[in-house]
């Protein structure tokens, strides 16, 4: 039994008619008449008499329409109760997150999220991921965003996001490669490296694939190491080097035709981005309501690189 079905009901019994239902549910009248349908069949009874000119309730559904009635009124008082509920919540999380979803994912989520709950304001720190988990072990932080797991039995995490790293070259005739083509891992070996510094979600991603492939970083030439996605980024557009970095964080350069993404044979570059916290601590009721937000945006927001 769906709330849509009674909706129908009851409006065919309002206005004694299955065109004006449809009018006032804004549906056509075919689906009017198939939620009756529906809802009868699933009652094993017949709801209403049908002639040319008239619609009429039988004893059955003159006994099931003042229940229908009320489970509308109940859904409704609920969908109010809370809503009263959502408007009281109020007061500012503060989130420490690491750098690429403080600066390109969690604007959506905050924009999306402050819909539900304006009384609900945000401060931002950032931290890379390592530092994050830390301050949680160390009790001076409840929860974080970070962009790498690291194993503790006293740490829950939550994905909410699912992000893809790409090999970023200057968008020049030094690398005639298509977006679509591999670079084969041998030419990584002669370029220059830039790369996010220790304890970023990133490095700790590359660090770990290319170990897979018993490659060390050692045996890259790495020339610079740097905490800002920004600079590294103007960096790649300078010709200075190459780097791994989000393909979310690289979307208005990539469409600029300032830089260009690449991939290599052989290294899958996917990870997820985390909300994560300590299970020995009671989080504030905004910081729940924020994490399971998070859970439900998941399957629902999609931010296109």
């Amino acid at each position: 039994m769906e709330f849509n079905q009674l909706e129908s009901f009851i409006s065919v019994v309002k206005h004694n008619s299955f065109s004006y239902a449809a009018k006032e549910l804004y549906i056509t009248q075919p689906t009017v008449s198939n939620n009756i349908q529906n809802l009868e069949k699933e009652l094993n009874t017949t709801l209403l008499n049908r002639t040319s000119k008239t619609i009429s309730l039988t004893d059955a559904g003159e006994i099931f329409y003042k229940y229908a009635v009320e489970l509308i009124n109940i859904r409704d008082k609920a969908k109010y109760m809370l809503s009263e509920h959502t408007n009281k919540l109020e007061g500012e999380i503060e989130i420490t997150a690491s750098s690429i979803p403080e600066q390109y994912i969690l604007p959506y989520i905050i924009k999306d999220f402050t819909k539900i709950y304006p009384k609900i304001s945000f401060s931002m720190t950032h931290k890379n991921s390592k530092e994050i988990i830390d301050d949680i072990m160390e009790g001076k932080l409840n929860f974080g965003i970070v962009g790498a797991k690291y194993h503790s039995d006293m740490l829950e995490y939550i994905d909410f996001f699912e992000d893809e790293l790409a090999l970023c070259v200057p968008n020049n005739n030094s690398y005639p490669l298509s977006e679509d083509d591999y670079m084969d891992m041998n030419a990584l070996f002669s370029e220059k490296i830039i790369l996010r510094k220790k304890g970023s979600g990133t490095r700790r991603l590359i660090e770990h694939k290319l170990s897979s492939l018993d490659i060390d970083l050692e045996d890259l030439n790495i020339v610079s190491q740097i905490d800002s996605n920004e600079m590294i980024k103007k960096m790649i557009e300078l010709g200075l080097g190459i780097s791994f970095i989000s393909k979310i964080a690289v979307k208005n350069e990539i469409d600029l035709k300032l830089i260009k993404p690449l991939r290599i044979k052989g290294l899958e570059l996917k990870r997820c981005f985390y909300f994560v916290y300590s299970k020995n601590r009671t989080l504030s009721p905004v910081v729940e309501a924020f994490k399971d937000f998070l859970t439900d945006w998941k399957n629902t927001k999609k931010i296109t690189p």
